[in-house]
C-alpha cells in the first residue's frame, strides 16, 4: 500500500509538487488525488469456494483548468519524475481541449477544505480472517442446499478499503479512509419449465454499506438461508402475477432501486445539461422546473445525504473537496435541488452540494448520487397492509428498464403477494409494473416509519466514458402507490 510505503508526508510533498508544476505551466486551477484501493471478495457456490480475490491498486490523477478548459492525466507510478510528466500532460490536454470547448468552465467560489475522515466501524472487515468469512458462507450455502428443489446456491462477502489524499491550488488538503462491507446469498430453483430465484437481503449479489464487519453479523445469512431457498422453490408452482391497475406496496429494497432510477439519475445536473447524453442519457427535468415542479405527492420528501451512517454513498468530502452534506431534493412533493458539481452549479449561480466522485485514481470525478433517501412516513408495514383492501406486495428487484430521460419505466420483482381485505394471501411470480415517473410518485399515499427504514447499497451504478462504477445508497421504507399498471 502506497500510503504505508511512502508515508503521508512524502505523498503530500508529491501533491504540492504537482500543483506547483501545473501553475508554472499556466494552469489557472489544479487538483491531485492519490488513491490506494484494496478490495477483497469471496464467492461460494454449491458448497465450494468459487472465487477468492484480494486486489490492490494505487496511483494518482491530476486535473487542471487552462483558460477555462479541462485536462486530466494519471499514472500508477508515484514518483517525482512521473508527477512532473503527468502534470505536464494534463496541462497539454487542457490546452488541446480549449480548442473544442463550447464554454469557459467556472468553478465558482474557492474550496479550501482541510481535514481528515475515516468511516466509523466497530469491526474492521480486513481484521476478520478469510477462514471465518468462508465458514459463514459455507454454512449458509449448506442450509440453502438442504431444501429440496434447489439447483444452484450462491453467496458472497466483499470488503473494500480506499485511502486517498486530495489537494488543490486553492489550498484544500484532505485525507480520507473509506471502508465498505457487504454480504448476500441467492438460491435458484429449477423446474420442468421454469427457473426462479430468491435473493437476500437484496439483489445485486449483496447488501453493501460504509460499515464494518458488524453488517455481516447483523444480516445473519445462515439464519435466513432456509427461508430464502424455500421461497425460491415455492415460486416454481406459484401462478403468474395478475395484470391491470393495482394498488402496490413496494418493499424497501425494490423502492431503493425505484428511487435510484427515477429520481437519483434524473436529478444529476450533468445529465440535465447534456454532458452524459451519449452514454447515460439526459433527463426530463430542466433547470426551469426547480422550486416549481410537482415531482410527487405531498408526503414524498427526498434528500441527498452523504452523512447518513452506514450509507454506501457516505464520505467526509467529495472529490472536489466539498464537505459531505444533507441536501433536500424534493420537499413535500416539490422538486427543489439538483445533484451538482462546482462547474454545473456555477452555471445556475449556485454552489456545489458535494456529489463529485471518481471510480479510482485513473478516472475524472463525475456527479454521482450520494445516499438518495426517501424520508420515512408514519405507517407500520402491518398497518399499511391492513389498510389495503385489494392490492399487491412486491419484494426484491428482478429486472429494470427506464428510458434515457428517466421518464418511462418497467420493473420486475422476485416475489409478489396478494393483499385482500387487509391480509397477505396468495404468492405470485414474475410480477412487473410500469409507469411514468411524476405520475408514479404522485400516486404515493403512505410510507412506513423509521422502524422499517434503512439505507440500501447499490454498488453497480454505471456512468461516464470511459465507464465508471459508483457505489451509492438509498434510504427507504416500504411505501404504497395507487393505480399502478401491473403487467403489460
Amino acid at each position: 500500500m502506497i500510503f504505508k510505503e511512502k508515508g503521508t508526508f512524502i505523498l503530500k510533498e508529491f501533491a504540492l509538487r504537482a500543483l506547483n508544476q501545473a501553475q508554472l505551466l499556466g494552469a489557472g486551477y489544479a487538483d491531485i488525488r492519490i488513491v490506494c484501493r484494496r478490495f477483497e471478495t469471496i464467492n461460494v457456490r454449491n458448497g465450494y469456494v468459487a472465487a477468492l480475490s484480494n486486489d490492490e491498486t494505487d496511483g494518482f490523477g491530476v486535473r487542471v483548468l487552462f483558460d477555462g478548459a479541462w485536462g486530466f492525466a494519471s499514472s500508477s507510478f508515484i514518483e517525482a519524475d512521473e508527477i512532473d510528466r503527468v502534470t505536464a500532460l494534463a496541462v497539454a490536454i487542457a490546452k488541446a481541449s480549449r480548442l473544442a470547448s463550447r464554454h469557459r468552465v467556472d468553478l465558482g467560489p474557492p474550496v479550501v477544505s482541510v481535514g481528515k475522515y475515516r468511516t466509523p466501524v466497530l469491526v474492521d472487515p480486513f481484521e476478520i480472517s478469510i477462514e471465518r468469512k468462508i465458514d459463514i458462507l459455507l454454512k449458509a450455502d449448506a442450509a440453502m442446499r438442504a431444501v429440496k428443489g434447489i439447483s444452484l446456491t450462491d453467496g458472497s462477502i466483499g470488503c473494500l478499503r480506499e485511502t486517498k489524499l486530495f489537494a488543490s491550488t486553492e489550498g484544500a488538503f484532505l485525507e480520507q479512509e473509506l471502508i465498505e462491507t457487504g454480504a448476500g446469498i441467492e438460491a435458484t430453483a429449477v423446474g420442468a419449465e421454469d427457473v426462479q430465484k430468491r435473493s437476500y437481503p437484496m439483489s445485486f449479489g449483496r447488501q453493501q454499506g460504509k460499515i464494518g464487519f458488524e453488517m455481516v453479523e447483523e444480516l445473519d445469512l445462515v439464519g435466513n438461508a432456509e427461508r430464502v431457498a424455500t421461497e425460491a422453490v415455492q415460486l416454481l408452482t406459484a401462478p403468474p402475477c395478475p395484470t391491470g391497475k393495482k394498488t402496490l406496496i413496494l418493499d424497501a429494497t425494490q423502492l431503493a432501486l425505484q428511487i435510484h432510477e427515477s429520481i437519483g439519475h434524473a436529478l444529476e445536473l450533468d445529465r440535465v445539461f447534456g454532458m452524459e447524453a451519449s452514454y447515460a442519457g439526459t433527463s426530463f427535468v430542466s433547470p426551469e422546473m426547480r422550486e416549481k415542479f410537482l415531482y410527487g405527492s405531498p408526503i414524498v420528501n427526498v434528500t441527498a445525504d452523504a452523512t447518513a451512517p452506514g450509507g454506501l454513498g457516505t464520505f467526509g468530502f467529495d472529490d472536489e473537496g466539498i464537505p459531505a452534506q444533507r441536501v433536500p431534493l424534493i420537499v413535500n412533493g416539490r422538486f427543489e435541488n439538483f445533484l451538482s458539481s462546482r462547474e454545473t452549479a456555477a452555471r445556475l449561480g449556485m454552489q456545489s452540494n458535494g456529489t463529485m466522485r471518481a471510480d479510482g485514481w485513473n478516472r475524472i470525478p463525475l456527479i454521482r448520487m450520494t445516499n438518495i433517501n426517501l424520508e420515512p412516513g408514519d405507517s407500520t408495514l402491518e398497518g399499511l397492509i391492513s389498510d389495503t383492501e385489494d392490492g399487491l406486495f412486491l419484494e426484491t428487484n428482478k429486472s429494470w428498464s427506464i428510458d434515457d430521460k428517466r421518464l418511462n419505466f418497467q420493473f420486475g420483482t422476485e416475489m409478489a403477494w396478494e393483499i385482500k381485505k387487509g391480509k397477505k394471501g396468495k404468492l405470485y411470480k414474475n410480477a412487473t409494473y410500469t409507469g411514468m415517473t411524476p405520475q408514479f410518485w404522485a400516486s404515493c399515499d403512505a410510507i412506513c416509519n423509521r422502524d422499517h427504514w434503512r439505507v440500501w447499497g447499490v454498488p453497480n451504478c454505471g456512468k461516464g466514458q470511459p465507464s465508471q462504477t459508483a457505489h451509492v445508497g438509498h434510504g427507504a421504507a416500504p411505501a404504497r402507490f395507487r393505480d399502478v399498471q401491473v403487467g403489460v
